[in-house]
């Protein structure tokens, strides 16, 4: 039966992220950029003005709402996870040193498309009756679209609440208790009988601390968010810079051996990566997995910032994706890449090779720090899904079955701590690419609303 339930979705999966995903997104990306005239390229300095300045105005968000800071920590939250990690390894191994190259043009019209989901979303918000503010596709769809449109916004739900339970906890959780088990296990401090037990048990402590996150509210949200994600990424990005520096000497081939595998990923993989569309297919997916530009979820968290100006909380957007795809996600390609541990191409790969660069740099001893990296990653991504998966469930049944989604949230991570979720990750990227098809819709349907908000920003007469 499992066997069936992989090879159908294997179908769907390979339909979803070929030559519809790449249109889609590629193709809306670049629409977005000709309309803006390439605002993430002409802006980034604005925008990183922007971002970095609001980062640090210490300020009180008000009731049912996020400072701009916590809204971003938030969305980065559940961005910067194990897509940066395994992700990254994944897409190397399968589609060869070239991936990390669509990676970054995926990155570059990503910014653009963020951008503009996040201006939509703050745009067209709402606020909940429990006074919470409430937005995203879905509710860009329902107030920015036609009523003829509005199947798109309960798809989009639909959707994200099928998505959060694989992408957004159990699969995390499993990383979870993977990086757990080896840092222990490598230490000899527990035996292999032991394993299931201290599995049980990370599972049922997860429940409790992300149950008690949620229903804490979008303030408690906020306030783990903005304290975990600066100190999990600040973390990850030193050690993976002493890991280049301490490499430097391989940095230009491996430069080379990117920009050449993305056109011609033979003549780096040695044959066993030959195809140009795999390259392209590997990196454009993988890198919309780790920074979701398209899949249009971290406009929710955005949409509870307390801000009056969605332009400028939109230049957020921008920023996300720099930090996440630009900067992160290739710190990870040149751990694997310029470390020179052997790369299984055309072999399935995960966490454990960009461990191994670490490992093969520093030695045994950093196994802790990338587990505890690791275990951040991944708890965050199941904090800022947990949002996500909240406000898609609302917009569907109403503000009632909130807390009840909450506790099957919560329990769902002693699954994922205790069960093989080989099929659930493929699952899971497929449902990540259902979110893109109505949410790249509406975006593209509602360029000119945000073509003209950028205008109107620009010359100071925001009226929104």
């Amino acid at each position: 039966m499992l066997e069936k339930v992989d090879a159908v979705n294997s179908v769907i999966n390979n339909f979803i992220w070929g030559v519809p995903a790449m249109i889609c997104i590629i193709g809306v990306g670049l629409y977005l950029s000709f309309r803006t005239r390439f605002l993430q390229i002409r802006k980034f300095p604005y925008a990183m003005k922007v971002t970095f300045g609001r980062m640090f105005k210490k300020k009180e968000a008000g009731d049912g709402a996020l400072t701009p800071f916590q809204a971003v920590c938030t969305a980065l939250a559940a961005t910067v996870g194990t897509g940066n990690v395994a992700g990254v390894a994944g897409a190397i191994a399968i589609g060869g040193p070239g991936a990390i190259f669509w990676m970054w043009i995926s990155a570059l019209l990503g910014m653009c498309t963020k951008f503009a989901e996040v201006t939509l979303a703050v745009h067209f918000r709402e606020k909940n009756k429990d006074g919470d503010y409430v937005g995203g596709p879905m509710y860009y769809i329902k107030n920015g679209l036609k009523k003829h449109w509005q199947w798109l916004a309960y798809l989009f739900s639909a959707f994200g609440v099928l998505t959060v339970f694989g992408t957004g906890n159990a699969t995390q959780v499993n990383t979870i208790t993977t990086a757990i088990d080896s840092a222990l296990f490598n230490y000899n401090v527990i035996s292999e009988n032991q394993v299931s037990t201290l599995n049980l048990i990370i599972g049922i402590v997860l429940a409790i601390l992300i149950a008690l996150i949620l229903l804490g509210g979008i303030k408690r949200i906020g306030q783990v968010t903005e304290k975990l994600v600066p100190f999990m990424a600040v973390m990850y990005i030193v050690l993976a810079i002493g890991v280049v520096l301490l490499n430097v000497k391989n940095v230009p081939t491996v430069f080379a051996s990117i920009f050449e595998g993305a056109f011609n990923p033979a003549s780096v993989t040695g044959g066993v990566v030959g195809s140009f569309f795999m390259s392209m297919k590997k990196g454009v997916s993988r890198g919309i997995f780790s920074n979701e530009a398209g899949l249009g979820t971290g406009s929710i968290a955005h949409a509870c910032a307390d801000t009056r100006k969605p332009v400028k909380q939109g230049f957020f957007g921008i920023f996300e994706v720099f930090v996440d795809t630009i900067v992160i996600c290739t710190l990870t390609a040149l751990v694997i890449l310029c470390s020179k541990v052997p790369i299984g191409y055309g072999e399935a790969a995960g966490a454990e090779l960009t461990i191994s660069g670490f490992t093969a740099t520093y030695g045994g001893w950093v196994s802790i720090f990338t587990a505890i990296a690791m275990c951040c990653f991944a708890f965050s991504t199941i904090i800022g899904w947990g949002l996500y998966g909240v406000r898609c469930i609302e917009f569907l049944f109403g503000t009632r079955v909130n807390k009840p989604f909450m506790l099957v949230y919560s329990l769902v991570a002693i699954v994922g701590a205790t069960m093989n979720l080989g099929l659930l990750w493929s699952i899971a990227e497929t449902f990540n690419g259902l979110m893109v098809i109505p949410n790249l819709i509406a975006v593209f349907l509602l360029s000119g609303v945000v073509v003209k908000m950028v205008k109107d920003y620009f010359n100071g007469i925001e009226t929104y």
